[in-house]
């Protein structure tokens, strides 16, 4: 018994078209879609497809894409973008000598699911095809190519602007996904010419050279669902940022967690949600933002790479590259800056916020208040109207409050200063200097009145 050879499957990502329509200067495959690039998701479905790192075909035009990329790809240049075939061309000295199959797919198709990619594959290899493309029978096939049959035998894609009459009726159009025999495609893709219209070389002429050589063309011929739309404009985007939305939404209900109101909650892709999670309605949680067990995102709550722990409650606040320890309630209308850290137990209300500084364990602060660069220990109540005064007009500088210590409504402290163990500032008080733990301190400037009871002894 001979044994099947080991295929070994490469694929090429054609990346290098700007996409004009889009009427922006970011290249089109770089447009988010759920808070990644939509090249991201093609390049998910054929790493998966492959098992192997894809190769993204740039222009000068596209360039910055190598740079979003970085080594999640092969990158291959076309000097000047010439066509579909061109494309390939460019890509080809980049595919390992022992790939056997390469799988041809575009950049702008985020809404493509690994089945479709999965069967073309599966096709081509059952029937030792040279070439297999993926067709869509369409009531309104427009510019796209028709897809010629002789009998069931696929002889020809022909761009509209180059069907006789009758073809142009042909309802079966290429859907532009092509799997190769890669020693056949070697072998015959520089036989496609110019077009002499535009210039370019299109990559569906390797199906009439194959027909007409007479290897094996296939075709897997899906249904018109939408998952092949290729993004063209904004609105085309809008629509399939919907759709994988939707998707999104629907895994993380499966896995668990309570999303209220679909329609009104907005989850990136590179979000992570526990189970038991509770999203209320008009909720957004963008970037690497992580929410633990338990956890419950209340209504108005906007969450950007920040990372929440279990059983904690955010109301009507927002978070920015913070992290939230276990059992923390925070809002309404609380503002987390990038760098804070809160504390298990602690607590931020009404207009809280917090700028690069650490809350520790069980502190409160509850409204009206600014802490800024600044270390809080462990069950600090920071008054209303208290605020850290950490920038002088050239340098911030860092307020240390210690543990137990007891923050007087509208107290100002100017750093640098250190508040010590279970200090206590007055309200209204101006703190200026350090002070001692256990004394306390009122007055514009501060001084020490702290009752000679609890002075302690040198």
């Amino acid at each position: 018994m001979t044994a099947t050879p080991a295929v070994r499957s490469v694929a090429v990502v054609m990346a290098a078209g700007l996409g004009t329509r889009m009427r922006s200067r970011l290249p089109k495959v770089l447009h988010p879609v759920c808070g990644r690039p939509m090249l991201a998701y093609v390049l998910d479905v054929a790493q998966a497809v492959t098992g192997s790192r894809p190769i993204v075909v740039v222009s000068p035009a596209t360039a910055a894409i190598r740079d979003v990329l970085g080594d999640t790809a092969v990158h291959a240049f076309q000097d000047v973008p010439r066509g579909t075939a061109d494309a390939v061309r460019a890509a080809l000295p980049l595919v390992p000598e022992d790939a056997t199959e390469i799988v041809v797919l575009n950049g702008d198709v985020p809404l493509l699911v690994d089945s479709v990619v999965a069967d073309l594959v599966a096709l081509r290899r059952g029937q030792g095809a040279a070439v297999a493309l993926v067709t869509v029978d369409t009531a309104h096939p427009a510019s796209l190519g028709r897809v010629v049959r002789e009998g069931h035998r696929v002889v020809a894609v022909v761009e509209a602007r180059d069907a006789t009459p009758p073809q142009l009726v042909i309802g079966e159009i290429n859907a532009g996904l092509y799997a190769f025999d890669a020693a056949w495609l070697r072998r015959r893709l520089p036989a496609i010419e110019a077009s002499p219209v535009t210039g370019e070389l299109y990559l569906p002429l390797l199906v009439a050279l194959a027909a007409a050589e007479g290897v094996a063309v296939v075709a897997h011929r899906v249904a018109d669902d939408g998952t092949l739309m290729g993004v063209n404009d904004r609105v085309q985007l809008a629509t399939a940022e919907a759709v994988v939305h939707d998707r999104l939404v629907a895994a993380h209900q499966r896995a668990g967690v309570t999303v209220i109101d679909p329609a009104s909650t907005w989850l990136d892709a590179t979000v992570e949600l526990s189970e038991d999670v509770v999203l209320e309605p008009g909720v957004v949680l963008r970037g690497r933002t992580r929410v633990g067990r338990d956890t419950i995102i209340r209504t108005g709550s906007q969450l950007f790479d920040s990372q929440v722990g279990e059983r904690c409650m955010i109301w009507a606040s927002v978070l920015e590259s913070s992290v939230v320890e276990d059992d923390v309630r925070i809002g309404p209308f609380s503002h987390l800056r990038p760098g804070a850290r809160i504390g298990s137990r602690a607590e931020l209300g009404n207009f809280a916020e917090v700028k690069a500084s650490t809350i520790g364990a069980g502190s409160k602060q509850h409204h009206f208040s600014y802490i800024g660069d600044a270390v809080v220990g462990e069950d600090v109540n920071i008054g209303a109207g208290t605020i850290t005064a950490n920038y002088d007009g050239k340098r911030k500088h860092r307020t240390i409050i210690a543990d137990r210590a007891f923050i007087g409504s509208d107290t100002i402290l100017r750093a640098p200063v250190t508040i010590g163990e279970a200090a206590v500032t007055g309200a209204g008080s101006i703190v200026t200097h350090d002070v001692a733990a256990g004394h306390v301190v009122y007055g514009v400037p501060a001084r020490d009145h702290t009752p000679p009871d609890l002075v302690e002894e040198p």
